[in-house]
């Protein structure tokens, strides 16, 4: 984990193609960086989970006896095999999505933007 605007700018990338769009592949880790120490600041541990090599979920926030999957997508593109694979094998009560989206709570899934990942806490159930 680093510092994002460190890590694009060790990355050496033309700032073209971050602002672009083109280097999307090289954005969902970076994306996923800036999660990670947005999460880290407000003090949850880094929990992941993945199936045999078919899905993983970026983020597991533990709350009380509930675990909370949290996906990180890039852009608008939001649509998540991974969410659905853990979903529908531990049926958790809330789960969370990060994006460029705008708040929402669609079929159990609450839609938080990138720039409010700092909302999060140990207990997102009380936050959302």
């Amino acid at each position: 984990m680093l510092d994002t605007g460190l890590l694009i700018s060790l990355s050496a990338m033309p700032q073209e193609i971050v602002l672009s769009g083109l280097g999307e592949r090289f954005m969902g880790g970076v994306t996923e960086n800036y999660a990670a120490c947005s999460l880290t600041a407000n003090n949850i541990p880094l929990l992941y989970w993945e199936s045999s090599g078919k899905a993983e979920i970026d983020f597991l926030i533990q709350s009380g006896k509930r675990i909370i999957p949290v996906e990180v997508k890039a852009g608008e593109h939001v649509r998540s095999r991974s969410l659905s694979v853990y979903r529908e094998h531990f049926r958790p009560e809330l789960s969370i999505r990060l994006s460029t989206r705008n708040f929402g709570f669609e079929d159990g899934i609450a839609s938080i933007p990138l720039y409010a990942v700092w909302l999060l806490n140990e207990d997102p159930i009380i936050t959302l």
